[in-house]
């Protein structure tokens, strides 16, 4: 085990009393239920940053792709479906 480092901390006293009955019941102690707690939210938030969705470049001969507001989409959507029915009836013979 590395060195250890005293502190102080500061908490609700009905967050320390869960916190200690916790630890009673867990046959811990309060200190290994608080380094235990501190090093998932330390994990947590590691995997989160390492795992982070990064859009690629998606622009075309050096001009960007606008990508349409979300409240536009449901319009693009019908433009789509409307320009394919209506492709797929020009194709038709009369």
């Amino acid at each position: 085990m590395g060195s250890l480092m005293k502190t102080t901390i500061e908490m609700s006293d009905p967050l320390f009393k869960s916190a200690k009955e916790l630890a009673q019941r867990s046959q811990t102690t309060l200190r290994a239920l608080i380094e235990e707690g501190l090093r998932r939210v330390i994990s947590d938030s590691q995997v989160k940053a390492k795992s982070a969705f990064k859009l690629k470049n998606a622009s075309v001969g050096g001009k960007t792709v606008l990508i349409p507001e979300p409240a536009h989409w449901q319009q693009l959507e019908e433009d789509h479906v409307i320009g394919r029915v209506m492709s797929r009836n020009a194709k038709r013979p009369s």
